[in-house]
Parts: C-alpha cells; sequence; structure tokens
C-alpha cells in the first residue's frame, strides 16, 4: 500500500508480572504481517501518563501520536470485571485526537476472556466519538492459550484478529478519507 493506515497497539496493563506483552506481540506481528497497516505498540506502562491528567511533556507526546494515527487497537485485560485504569487514563488524558477513528480490542483473563472489560470500553469510546469495529479478539484462561514461544494455536481467536483487522483497514480507510475531506465537527 502506498500510504499505509497508521495503526496504534495500546497495551493497557501496566501491572508487575503482566501477561499482557506476550498477547500484544503475538497481535502486533499478526498486525505487522498485513500490507495495509505501519503498526506502532505505545505500552503504557512507558507512557508516563499522569494519572490525575495534568498536562506535561508526557501527555503532550501521546496526543501527537493519537493524532497521527488513523486507528487504535487496545490489548486489554480484565480486573473485577472491568479495564484497568491505566487505559482510562490513556482514553481521559485526549480528546479530539481519538474523534472519528476506529478501535478495536484484544481482551484476556480468566473465564470471560476479558470480554466484560471491552463491553465497557465500547461505552467510553462511543463517548470519544471512536468507531468500535464489531470483532473482537479474546483469549479464556489466556496463560493457557499461549506457547513458550509467544504462539498461540486458538483458531478462533487467529480467524477473529484477520476479521478484526479486516474491519480496521476498512473502517480507517474510510474515516481518513472523510476526515481529509470534511473535518470532524466538534
Amino acid at each position: 500500500m502506498d500510504n499505509p493506515l497508521r495503526l496504534e497497539v495500546i497495551v493497557a496493563s501496566t501491572r508487575p508480572e503482566r501477561f499482557a506483552p506476550v498477547v500484544a506481540d503475538w497481535f502486533v506481528g499478526a498486525a505487522r504481517a498485513r500490507g495495509e497497516f505501519d503498526t506502532g505498540v505505545i505500552d503504557l506502562i512507558d507512557a508516563g501518563l499522569p494519572e490525575n491528567l495534568t498536562d506535561g511533556p508526557a501527555a503532550e507526546a501521546f496526543r501527537t501520536r493519537l493524532a497521527a494515527a488513523d486507528g487504535f487497537v487496545a490489548v486489554t485485560s480484565e480486573y473485577n470485571h472491568g479495564y484497568p485504569a491505566s487505559l482510562k487514563t490513556a482514553f481521559d488524558t485526549a480528546k479530539h485526537e481519538w474523534r472519528a477513528k476506529p478501535v478495536g480490542f484484544v481482551s484476556y483473563g480468566g473465564l470471560s476472556g476479558g470480554l466484560r472489560a471491552v463491553e465497557q470500553l465500547r461505552q467510553v469510546v462511543a463517548e470519544l466519538h471512536m468507531v468500535s469495529v464489531r470483532e473482537t479478539v479474546s483469549f479464556h484462561q489466556a496463560k493457557k492459550q499461549f506457547d513458550k514461544s509467544g504462539q498461540t494455536h486458538d483458531g478462533a481467536a487467529i480467524d477473529a484478529a484477520d476479521r478484526m483487522l479486516t474491519q480496521l483497514a476498512w473502517w480507517a480507510t474510510t474515516l481518513r478519507s472523510a476526515r481529509t475531506n470534511t473535518p470532524y465537527p466538534s
């Protein structure tokens, strides 16, 4: 693709001994295997975003990176039937930079596979004027779904990732064109 879509994968968990890098690395590999995306990673453990939402160099750098993106994927765990506070801080740190852009979710956890967190996040991203793609990748009992090399043989997840990336590419292309032709109303 001559002008690839900029996809930012946001790694949400910041807990010590987190499983997030395993899931995120697998998904980033799937995204980078596709020609329509230029894929970057924003790991919230390294972002330095202040929890009290004060402005500063870290928040400005974060917003600049979001503004340059055409779409997003949040890789999120589920904690106590919800999403990590670090992800809410990330969403609340920016406003206009999220608007009229698609977002997909890769979730992981125990029996629910993080799906309760994703359903809550769909409400948050709607308020930010984002488009949540329908397809979701979910890993139930995630630590059992990956081998020692960080690969999964979960056919449903592999298929869901492919479908989600196809949907993200369609939405990102369509919305990039729309934002170029007609600025999104604030």
